[in-house]
């Protein structure tokens, strides 16, 4: 048996399917991007659907974190969010159906029989895989108990799974068993409602982890039994931490949240995503325009891909260095909300916007990029660093006190700003960065700073003058 593709001409359809049972893994954040990039770039559909099945272990929090995830990465997806749960009436309908065509049967075998069938064929040596005697049992030796639905598996020959990314996998039948689709107690099983829920919605490709592989082969009969065309599967690997194992809290941040809450832009996490276990070329800077262009399924490797953070923080910085001011402001807010730091004031935006062009070539995350603009964003009278401490000296006094006059008159551009330091300069015979010293710490309170010319374009005469006044003011020879 193998498992046929949908005609090329179908419209594509792809689907995210996460559990809401803890924050969104980032291998979910990337499994979401290649579905969207996939129907994106093809005039498709992409649809979301929350698989909250597992009733004890779902949460509406973990819901919430999952929209928001999803809304932060800028993955739109097409109608509402499905809920998985609400949808196991339909679950039950297919079941029975398969019950009443043959495809499935009634187990009426208990948990202590299973078991012990288990432990007599490991006793053997013998595959523990259950083989149930009510498979090919007469409806009138049926008792009056409770039953779980299992599918009639294949049990000769091979199953063939046609993956886009793995290549053609073959598993034999005897490996497989007959999957329980409804439990005793009425519910649909987990296996049972994404072949379903796929079907109902379109899917036209499935691709997830490569951890679902065997998953394939065991769903493949219940398309069969209804007569459903296959989906289309891609099962991409894993997501490893720098030391080669599967990513995980001892790596670090593994929740896309995380990654919010630490500052980094959404377009640059897209880039690095994308670029995580998939590759055009040797490409490894591009905007989302350019991964719809490129992104295919034969791009995407078949060895795990491992996470590393300075590459990912060289691809933010990137990113932010060409990013739209607007944009940036408008993701340093969500970043503060998502880390719970206070926001900004209106003052504040005001002058982050007037910063902008001088501090985000340099920012490779937004606590860098607040960083780099600590002197637009800070009012007097400014707490000065242990650095910019060292600066109160008579010398520092001396040099501000002659540099003052030169920027209280002409113009407050860079030229004449260069000018009237160059000036202070030549009378004391002294470089550059002898008068930039004290002045940094002036303006902005650190000896740690953007350009001296920067700042004061960005303060303007009135601040500028004012800051470095209470600055002298606190040397030694005030």
């Amino acid at each position: 048996m193998s498992a046929a593709s949908r005609p090329d001409q179908t419209p594509v359809v792809t689907r995210i399917a996460p559990s809401p049972t803890g924050d969104m893994h980032i291998g979910t954040a990337r499994t979401a991007l290649f579905n969207w990039l996939y129907a994106r770039a093809r005039g498709g559909k992409f649809l979301l659907r929350i698989e909250d099945t597992d009733r004890a272990r779902s949460t509406p929090e973990a819901t919430q974190g999952i929209l928001d995830g999803m809304a932060w990465l800028g993955l739109d997806y097409d109608g509402e969010a499905i809920s998985q749960f609400e949808r196991a009436a339909r679950h039950k309908e297919v079941a029975e159906a398969m019950l009443a065509s043959g495809a499935a049967y009634k187990c009426f075998a208990t948990q202590d029989e299973i078991e012990a069938f288990r432990e007599a064929a490991r006793t053997k040596g013998e595959s523990t895989l259950y083989q149930s005697p009510w498979r090919d049992a007469d409806a009138a030796t049926h008792p009056d108990a409770p039953y779980a639905v299992r599918v009639k598996a294949p049990r000769e020959g091979v199953t063939v799974i046609r993956d886009q990314v793995q290549g053609d996998v073959t598993i034999r039948n005897d490996q497989l068993d007959d999957m329980i689709v409804l439990r005793s107690d009425g519910t649909p099983t987990y296996m049972l409602a994404v072949v379903v829920d796929d079907h109902d919605m379109g899917v036209t490709h499935v691709i997830r982890g490569d951890d679902h592989l065997n998953n394939a082969a065991r769903q493949i009969p219940i398309y069969e039994a209804m007569g459903w065309p296959l989906p289309v599967y891609a099962h991409i690997p894993l997501i490893f931490g720098p030391d080669g194992k599967k990513m995980s809290k001892r790596h670090g941040a593994t929740g896309v949240k995380e990654y919010q809450a630490m500052g980094y832009p959404s377009a640059g996490m897209r880039n690095y995503l994308a670029r995580l276990g998939w590759s055009h070329g040797d490409d490894e800077f591009f905007s989302d325009a350019q991964a719809k262009e490129w992104f295919d399924l034969d791009g995407v490797n078949k060895s795990p891909a491992r996470f590393d953070t300075k590459k990912l923080e060289n691809i933010c910085g990137q990113h932010i260095a060409v990013m739209e001011d607007a944009t940036i402001l408008s993701e340093v807010e969500g970043y503060l909300a998502a880390a719970k730091c206070p926001a900004l004031t209106s003052e504040q935006k005001t002058q982050l916007a007037a910063a902008m062009v001088y501090v985000k070539g340099s920012a490779k995350t937004y606590p860098q990029l607040i960083e780099k603009a600590h002197f637009a964003l800070v009012q007097r009278p400014l707490d000065l660093d242990e650095k910019a401490q060292k600066q109160l000296t008579d010398v520092s006094n001396g040099i501000l006190k002659e540099l003052t006059p030169h920027l209280q008159s002409g113009s407050w551009d860079r030229e004449a700003l260069e000018g009237a330091i160059n000036a202070v300069c030549e009378s004391r015979e002294i470089g550059f960065g002898k008068v930039a010293g004290p002045l940094r710490p002036a303006l902005a309170g650190r000896a740690v700073t953007p350009s001296v010319l920067d700042m004061m374009l960005v303060l303007g005469r009135e601040e500028s003058l004012a800051r470095i006044a209470e600055f002298t003011a606190k040397c030694p020879s005030a």
